[in-house]
């Protein structure tokens, strides 16, 4: 796994929004880094959502941060709606950022806990002197209502008097204020009890048909993305490995990591047993040193000497499925 190549991408002129190459990477001390983001290429369709998906520090939450353009990029590109997001003026790259929004992984934490509801919403539209007052306060209802609260009773309340989920919605509803194009959904659920997170999952699928949302869905749990998602990305390491649509993904997963990651996900039938699982050999390696050629070989029981000396590059291996490996399954 861990590849590299443009293959997978579609024509450009189609495309909302265009990530290609990018490099995200940290120092840390005086001479080692994170190679945090590595040469990821991916695009989206208008409408449509992506999953992005991995173990914890593969670099998901990096490249969702990356397109929003929190950090400078190392290098590489964002387009989005024909525009280049890392060659634009500050001003102009303000102009467009009411159109790019994010929900952030803790849906407490992200909140301002001083604020009280209907201030944390309507400051969106503050800031970009949206409307006067009075229909700043009726597009508060409105997206409160939208995303399943009464607004008499919680628009005055602040963020440690709500529940993770409430503080969830709130997330989602000061993201829809501004009635953006993408959304970056930064594992919006992981933090909720399950129950939860099917309110939660619901509710983005009806803010998408709704609003014409394109999502990118960042999530560990294959599962959960599998319900949202048009196509799935899988990475690790800071590296994709393999691109399919749900369907294609879970049934042939083409590449070991892939293979692992679904057979890890449980079963909900007490007599299903619990099935042979791939195990994974080794630790996940430091990004500050990762290994040369295939990032996964290490971990790998079908690693051979080319996996050390040649990285992989996304070979389209069915109609619509892309996959970084030497020794692909399919």
């Amino acid at each position: 796994m861990a590849g590299t190549g443009t293959t997978h991408l579609r024509d450009p002129d189609a495309v909302l929004l265009l990530a290609e190459h990018l490099v995200q990477e940290f120092p840390v001390g005086r001479h080692a880094k994170v190679y945090a983001v590595s040469d990821v290429s991916f695009d989206l369709l208008n409408g449509e959502t992506l999953g992005l998906v991995g173990e914890s520090g593969c670099g998901k939450s990096t490249t969702g941060r990356a397109l929003m353009q929190l950090h400078p990029l190392t290098s590489g590109r964002v387009v989005f709606d024909g525009h280049d997001l890392g060659s634009l003026p500050g001003s102009q790259l303000r102009e467009l950022r009411p159109q790019l929004q994010m929900i952030f992984q803790d849906p407490i934490s992200s909140l301002n806990p001083r604020m009280r509801v209907r201030d944390i919403i309507a400051e969106p539209l503050k800031i970009w002197h949206i409307g006067t007052k009075e229909e700043q306060l009726a597009k508060v209802r409105e997206v409160l209502e939208t995303v399943g609260l009464d607004p008499d009773t919680s628009m005055d309340r602040r963020p440690h008097q709500l529940s993770g989920g409430q503080c969830q919605r709130i997330s989602i509803a000061r993201a829809l204020v501004l009635e953006p194009k993408v959304i970056v959904c930064d594992e919006p659920v992981s933090a909720l009890d399950v129950s939860v997170q099917a309110q939660i999952l619901n509710l983005l699928e009806d803010m998408k048909a709704r609003y014409g949302l394109t999502l990118i869905f960042i999530s560990h749990d294959l599962a959960v993305v599998k319900n949202v998602s048009d196509r799935i990305a899988v990475m690790y390491l800071g590296k994709l490995c393999e691109i399919a649509s749900p369907t294609e993904l879970y049934a042939s997963p083409a590449h070991p990591y892939t293979e692992a990651l679904l057979s890890a996900i449980p079963v909900a039938d007490p007599g299903a047993g619990s099935g042979v699982g791939v195990n994974l050999a080794g630790e996940l390696p430091s990004p500050t040193e990762p290994p040369g050629g295939c990032r996964f070989r290490t971990r790998c029981a079908s690693a051979t000497d080319i996996c050390s000396t040649e990285e992989p590059t996304m070979t389209e291996v069915s109609p619509g499925h892309f996959v970084a490996c030497h020794h692909a399954l399919t």
